[in-house]
Parts: C-alpha cells; sequence; structure tokens
C-alpha cells in the first residue's frame, strides 16, 4: 500500500500537534485535563483507558495511557455539515494523557479538523477553513491553561 501523502513531510504544524507535560499523578492529570479543556469549551462525552484495557485483556503491562474524547458541540455541528457529515468518522478530538514516569505525564493533541483535509474528508474552502481556526483557538486555549 502506498500512502498518498509522505508521512516524513508532515509538519507537526500541519496536523495541529500540540503537547505539554504535567507534573502531577496521572488520575489528578485526567481530572485537571478534563477540567480546562471543558472550561475551553469543549465537553468529554467518551474517555477511557487503553491502558487496563490491554493490561487487562492482553497482559500488556502498560504504563497509565488515558484518552479523553472532547467535542465543541456547535464546531462539530459544522464540521459534519462541511464533509456531508465524513467527519464524524474522527470524531471526538482526543485528548491524550500518558504516564512518561511516576508524577510526570504528558497531554498530547492533534487536529481532526487539519487531518481530514490533509487526507480529503473535509474541502479545503473558506468554511473547513474557519472551522479549522476555530478548534484551533479553542484548543490553544485550552493549552495555554495546562
Amino acid at each position: 500500500m502506498v500512502l498518498p501523502i509522505d508521512p516524513a513531510e508532515i509538519d507537526p504544524d500541519d496536523v495541529g500537534e500540540q503537547q505539554t507535560t504535567l507534573e502531577m499523578d496521572h488520575e489528578e492529570a485526567i481530572e485537571y485535563v478534563r477540567d480546562v479543556f471543558t472550561e475551553a469549551g469543549f465537553g468529554v462525552p467518551v474517555e477511557f483507558s487503553p491502558s487496563e484495557m490491554l493490561n487487562e485483556k492482553v497482559d500488556a503491562d502498560r504504563d497509565p495511557y488515558y484518552v479523553l474524547g472532547a467535542c465543541n458541540p456547535e464546531v462539530a455541528d459544522r464540521a459534519l455539515d462541511a464533509t456531508d457529515n465524513r467527519l464524524g468518522a474522527l470524531m471526538p478530538c482526543n485528548v491524550v494523557v500518558w504516564e512518561e514516569e511516576p508524577g510526570r505525564q504528558r497531554v498530547y493533541h492533534v487536529s481532526i479538523m487539519r487531518i481530514a483535509r490533509l487526507v480529503g474528508l473535509a474541502p479545503d474552502d473558506d468554511e473547513m477553513a474557519d472551522i479549522v481556526a476555530t478548534t484551533g483557538e479553542i484548543v490553544d486555549e485550552a493549552f495555554e491553561n495546562l
């Protein structure tokens, strides 16, 4: 299989990659990230721990790893309209918290809106550009507050 784009040529800004480190325990970091993203305008309708599931199901021995599925309802509604509902396959916008070491957590996010444009799920037009900008501002606010 040949990829339509060369991953080595993608700049982290192209996918809206953001990350930061929090000096706190894992459970505290999850609560903190959830609160900060909620204050910035996201709801968190989905959350789960891949590490707990993998450790239980396949004895993976993974360090704590948690996914918060964040969603801004107004932007999500606009994005579904702008993409003929295809963007729903990437929803919600995930914010990941993983333990790098005890007391040190990595918070990581990429923009599903930007990725959708890169892979052709979303149009490269003014409406989508506005959606990308709006979600980017909200995520920027959240990461500034982390």
